[in-house]
């Protein structure tokens, strides 16, 4: 059975079945919980798209070794694996290059993993021969997990299409009368789509590719079948670490929902800046989304500091893909602001990404667990246009918005965003580029807009509140200035009409 999503929560039997924990973290959450005990499963890529780290990880996780970044527990002290070499790599030089992976322990071999070419077998006896070395060494073994490490060469020893197939069959039959689980490790062609008998006989199959955005490379990984249960379906990004593969599911589609019931009743919170509360019909609505747009140097990040300074008894986080965490807080500390010290005090956490290269779902997941593991309840996240970059795909984009803002409004955090625009306002909206204002007026509940305006020799800044939810805004103009302290926003809008006036009629003499 295939669904569109299992809960993020489901772990453990369904329909009585026993899963059994990749220990790859992120996958786990894509499958529900993991594989079934008894199950076969083909894992199949392209050379180079990390099968073998796959089939490695998921033996020293399911023998003993601690899983990185997993949340299931650790393996059963009766867990065995035994690895099977067709047409692969020595042995000897496999363990070299997995040597250095986080999860490699030397000392699980051979008592709980077990290495065993199986070629001489299959050349001299064919795929009888390599059933009854599998079924006879995996009782031996008390193999609790069975890898064989290219099926392709089993499937180009049959003599027929029967054959493989019959191969596979029995390949099942073992696996349900041991409740040894089998992962069959194949290779894949490049775009390769076509479906295969084996396919259709086996109870999952996994699809390891990597993808070209422009220059830049990403692996995928996509369950394309998985009885028994629903999964996440769709690519999900996944990266090779120093800890072996780790997969992040697309928050859109981990995130379909809330994790929890959100809670947007309760008392507005003070932006730091009381002139804009009052703009904002009283300060920021409970749990809400800022979007907050201005060109480059008009003051976002500041007044984004001076959101997170607000309020010393809310755990704050920084998240930022321009500056980094020591410029953040030289920013602060040259402006006087409360932040500076809450930051040196880890009362304010800071998150630097880089909008260089990087996975949009694994920030999102790092975001999101920064917020849990601290009870984070006001985010700034300064560059939402370097998110958008890094995103790749854009369709993806007010998706990946709308699940993370929601996410966090369940998490009870208050949000701020900033984007780029033109010195008047404007969003730099590329025709096939970054979601329009519109788009982004669609996740984010509250909107603030500042702007600059030339004058003779002189440039203004203008702040201004285009919508605010379930507030009654004032949404005329103030002019502001940035001083020791932060912002200075003018209380009324008489300088902001002023400027405005003065540069209508400086303009209108220079026609």
């Amino acid at each position: 059975m295939t669904g569109t999503g299992p809960s993020m929560g489901q772990a453990g039997a369904y329909g009585g079945l026993e899963r059994v924990p990749t220990g790859i973290a992120g996958l786990d959450d894509i499958l529900g919980g993991g594989l079934f005990r008894g199950g076969v499963y083909i894992v199949q890529g392209t050379p180079g798209s990390g099968k073998t780290i796959f089939g490695n990880q998921a033996c020293y996780t399911h023998a003993g070794a601690p899983p990185a970044h997993s949340t299931h527990a650790g393996a059963s002290p009766e867990n065995r694996a035994l690895y099977v070499t067709l047409l692969a790599e020595s042995h000897s030089r496999m363990l070299g290059h997995i040597a250095p992976l986080g999860f490699f322990e030397a000392g699980l071999i051979p008592d709980r993993i077990t290495y065993l070419s199986a070629f001489r077998t299959l050349q001299d006896e064919g795929l009888a021969g390599l059933l009854t070395l599998l079924r006879r060494e995996t009782a031996t073994r008390e193999a609790t997990l069975l890898v064989l490490d290219g099926l392709v060469a089993a499937e180009e020893t049959a003599s027929s299409t029967l054959e493989f197939k019959t191969f596979i069959h029995e390949l099942q039959t073992q696996a349900a009368a041991t409740g040894a689980t089998a992962l069959l490790l194949t290779s894949a062609s490049a775009g390769a789509d076509m479906v295969a008998a084996e396919h259709t006989m086996v109870d999952g199959l996994i699809a390891l590719s990597s993808r070209l955005y422009g220059r830049r490379a990403e692996r995928d990984l996509e369950v394309r079948k998985f009885r028994g249960s629903g999964f996440l379906r769709g690519r999900h990004a996944f990266r090779i670490t120093d800890d072996g593969i780790r997969v992040f599911p697309r928050i859109e589609a981990r995130l379909r929902l809330p994790s929890r019931r959100d809670h947007v009743e309760g008392p507005a919170l003070t932006t730091g800046l009381a002139p804009l509360d009052a703009m904002l019909g009283g300060g920021l609505p409970h749990h809400s989304t800022t979007l907050l747009g201005g060109p480059a140097g008009i003051g976002k990040t500041t007044l984004g500091l001076q959101f997170l300074g607000a309020d010393p008894d809310a755990p704050g986080l920084f998240c930022g893909f321009y500056e980094s965490e020591a410029a953040i807080l030289a920013k602060a500390r040259a402006l006087r602001l409360p932040a500076a010290g809450l930051i040196e005090t880890g009362r304010i956490g800071t998150m630097w990404q880089p909008a260089t290269e990087g996975l949009i779902d694994e920030i999102c997941a790092d975001l999101l667990g920064r917020i849990r593991n601290r009870g984070v309840r006001r985010v700034f996240i300064d560059g939402l246009d370097a998110m958008c970059r890094i995103a790749g795909d854009q369709d993806r984009i007010v998706r990946i918005f709308a699940a993370l803002t929601a996410e966090l409004r369940a998490l009870g955090v208050t949000a701020m965003y900033t984007r780029e625009t033109d010195l008047r306002g404007t969003f730099l909206d590329e025709p096939t580029g970054a979601f329009s204002l519109r788009q982004a007026s669609s996740v984010a509940e509250n909107v603030v807009l500042m702007r600059s305006v030339a004058l003779r020799s002189g440039l203004h800044r203008l702040i201004a509140v285009a919508k605010a939810r379930d507030s009654q805004i004032d949404p005329r103009l103030r002019a502001f200035d940035i001083r020791p302290g932060g912002l200075a926003i003018d209380c009324g809008p008489d300088r902001a009409e002023a400027i405005l006036a003065d540069r209508d009629v400086t303009s209108r003499g220079g026609e």
